[in-house]
């Protein structure tokens, strides 16, 4: 199995990383066109990325501020049961070390590359999210 990994520093609090990767309205801000779900253990997640894109994903870590993951149980073929998810550490009161995956991809294929270089634009933009305060609207965030 392929694994996407990516590990960064956010300059923000800890708290602030832990609510943009794992409520619905924070994945708005850098990865979801829409999400709806409750933010907790084993609640039911969608997460909309246009027409033709209507995905679901169930939490299976919820660790205040610390630890998320969502297993994706309704998407692509090649997403279907992947992992993705961040683990959270501070480094300072101001700066969060990001420890970022998606598991479990059956091959290391062509929807597996283009995935990585994905990942890494949209984790750009919630670095900037967060830092600065920018925010970009769903259908230009990969081209920034």
């Amino acid at each position: 199995m392929a694994d996407i990994l990516q590990e960064f520093t956010i300059k923000a609090p800890r708290e602030r990383v832990f609510e943009a990767m794992a409520t619905p309205q924070g994945l708005d801000r850098w990865w979801t066109k829409s999400a709806t779900g409750e933010a907790k253990q084993n609640a039911e997640y969608a997460l909309s990325f246009g027409p033709d894109y209507d995905w679901r994903g169930k939490v299976t870590r919820y660790v205040p501020g610390s630890a998320f993951e969502l297993q994706i149980t309704q998407a692509h073929p090649d997403w279907m049961n992947t992992r993705v998810g961040c683990n959270l550490e501070s480094e300072s009161e101001t700066v969060t070390r990001v420890r970022f995956y998606h598991t479990g991809w059956p091959a290391d294929n062509e929807h597996w590359r283009v995935s990585c270089y994905c990942w890494a634009m949209y984790l750009r933009v919630l670095r900037r999210y967060l830092e600065h305060g920018e925010f970009v609207p769903y259908q230009k965030r990969l081209e920034v």
